[in-house]
């Protein structure tokens, strides 16, 4: 029996024929929970350091821009919409309106 004291996991393995290799067997077993572990921990901090990640499909831009059969952008947000598009992309007049 092996026990991890900071995390309080305890292993046992009765399996093979000495003391030995069951010692090592349990060592091996518990350095793979710790490492599930750790891996879960650091998971879990991605996940709270990313927050909502938000899919990247057609319809979930910000602003979109269609040049071609015609001319027009469009804010999602704002509902705002032009067919000034060159101006829009030379960063004039179009934005501020």
């Amino acid at each position: 029996r092996i026990k991890h004291l900071p995390s309080g996991i305890a292993v046992k393995c009765t399996e093979q024929r000495t003391q030995l290799m069951n010692k090592n067997l349990a060592m091996n077993r518990l350095k793979a929970q710790l490492l599930a572990i750790a891996q879960e921990q650091r998971l879990q901090d991605i996940n709270a350091i990313r927050g909502d990640v938000v899919e990247a499909s057609w319809g979930a831009q910000i602003r979109n821009y269609v040049m071609q059969p015609y001319k027009m952008v469009k804010d999602g947000r704002s509902e705002w919409e032009t067919s000034d598009v060159d101006g829009v992309l030379d960063g004039g007049a179009a934005l501020e309106e």
